[in-house]
Formats: C-alpha cells, sequence, structure tokens
C-alpha cells in the first residue's frame, strides 16, 4: 500500500544502535554522511542528499563520526521486489521534495492531511523503484515492465499478446521477470490498476461511479473490477471508500455495492 506509518527525525546525532522493525523504513540524509552497518550484508556508506531503504526484520546500526542528520519514514508493504538494503542517489530531487512534504504534512493540522501523507508515500516509493531500476532489471524485463506501466489503464491492453510478441519463450520470459520485479507480469499489472483504484477511491472518488474508476483503472466491466478489488483489498470498492473517506461513491447501480 506504500502507506506512511511513521515518521522520525534526527537532528545532528552520531549513533544510532542496532535494531530493527517489522516494516520497510526508509532513511533520507539531510545532512552530513555515515554509515549502514548490517549483521548480514555489506555496510552502506552515505551523504547528504542519498536515500538508504532497509527491508523489515533487517537489523541495522547507523554510525558516522562526523555526526548526521535525517528524517526516516517506515512503509507499510510496498511492493518492492528487493530483500537487501541498498542507496539511491537522488540526482534530480525528487526525494528531497518529498520528504520536506512529508515533514510538513506529518506534523500539519490541517482537515484530511493524511491524504496528502498517503500520496506522498506512493511518490516516495515510486521514486525509489525508478532509480533502483535503472540498474536493476535485465532489457527484455524492462520492455515489458515498461509496456504495463504504459498501458495498464487500457482496457483493451492484452498483456499475453505483448508477452508472445518479444522475442523470448513467454514462459522463460515470465519466469525471468518474476526474478528480477518479484511478481509475474500479470500480478504487476493487477497490482498497478488496484493502486490505482485505491488512489481514485480515497482522492477523488466523491465525483465518479464505480464504473468511471473502473475505467481508468483500465476495466471495461465494473462488475469484474469490483470483484478483483474485492479478492485485492478484502472489500468492495464503495465500501473501502466508505471506510476510507466515510462517504460513498457515485453508484448508479446498486449491485455494485454487493460486490
Amino acid at each position: 500500500m506504500n502507506r506512511i506509518i511513521y515518521v522520525g527525525e534526527h537532528p545532528k546525532i552520531y549513533n544510532v544502535r542496532m535494531h530493527k522493525h517489522d516494516h520497510w523504513e526508509v532513511v533520507y540524509c539531510t545532512a552530513g554522511e555515515g554509515t549502514f552497518r548490517f549483521e548480514k550484508q555489506p555496510s552502506i556508506t552515505y551523504s547528504a542528499g542519498e536515500t538508504v531503504v532497509i527491508p523489515p526484520q533487517m537489523a541495522h546500526a547507523n554510525s558516522s563520526t562526523e555526526g548526521f542528520a535525517n528524517i526516516h519514514i517506515m512503509l507499510d508493504s510496498p511492493s518492492f521486489p528487493y530483500q537487501d538494503a541498498f542507496r539511491v542517489v537522488d540526482e534530480e530531487g525528487g526525494l528531497a521534495n518529498a520528504f520536506a512534504q512529508v515533514r510538513l504534512y506529518h506534523m500539519s493540522d490541517r482537515n484530511r492531511h493524511e491524504l496528502v501523507l498517503a500520496s506522498l508515500g506512493e511518490l516516495i516509493a515510486s521514486y525509489i523503484v525508478v532509480f533502483r531500476s535503472n540498474v536493476e532489471f535485465s532489457q527484455p524485463v524492462a520492455q515489458l515492465r515498461a509496456s504495463i506501466m504504459e498501458n495498464f489503464d487500457h482496457s483493451g491492453y492484452q498483456l499475453d499478446e505483448v508477452i508472445r510478441s518479444m522475442p523470448f519463450h513467454h514462459d522463460y520470459l515470465r519466469k525471468l521477470f518474476k526474478k528480477e520485479v518479484g511478481m509475474s507480469p500479470l500480478e504487476y499489472l493487477t497490482e498497478l490498476r488496484m493502486k490505482t483504484a485505491e488512489r481514485l477511491l480515497t482522492l477523488w472518488a466523491a465525483g465518479y461511479t464505480i464504473t468511471q474508476i473502473a475505467e481508468m483503472c483500465g476495466f471495461d466491466d465494473p462488475l469484474y473490477f469490483s470483484r478483483v478489488f474485492k479478492k485485492y483489498y478484502g472489500c468492495s470498492p464503495t465500501q473501502f471508500m466508505k471506510d476510507k473517506t466515510g462517504v460513498y461513491a457515485n453508484v448508479p447501480d446498486r449491485t455494485e455495492l454487493e460486490i
């Protein structure tokens, strides 16, 4: 879900003892430099403007002779295909801006500020995948992944046809995709569609019908969309929106509410 469930900030500090978390931790260094040490992988040295991403239940410590400052967040169930901790370089400043907004809205008393935090969690997770994927995926996997990302919201998109049109055996490509991305091409397509549906239902659904939301997520059948959504999230799209926002979506056909 890429939901931010915790935000913390270190002013200048020199040491953080060995510890671990139940969720993914993303640490953005705002000043200084330091080194993360781990029990089961090589250390990672970082400096201001860089981000270190640490998987759940991975013990780690953070130390520096000159001191460091950072903003650190916990993400609930991000769709990261990674098993080890890693560093990403924020060359374009996107993560710097996102973390600055996290700091601002975490302390905000604005009504429904949690909606901005939800979007920032998605944005930060997306930046991490983009920066990491520059060196992560092989050419055929990168090509297929780009095709899915570009077309997931088109109901006419035929994933099997795209896979079979590529100059690789379809079973080999599926296995290679799952090995590098962490899920099958179909699972990746479904996740992109469901994450889009979640965002629309949480932020914008009051202005759309379930049918319109389904279409924006690549489904031409709203009932099938509702079935997939319920399988993925455990409740119907309408109930999901009611739980998140306190209002129902604009649903012209009441049968959609019961899927």
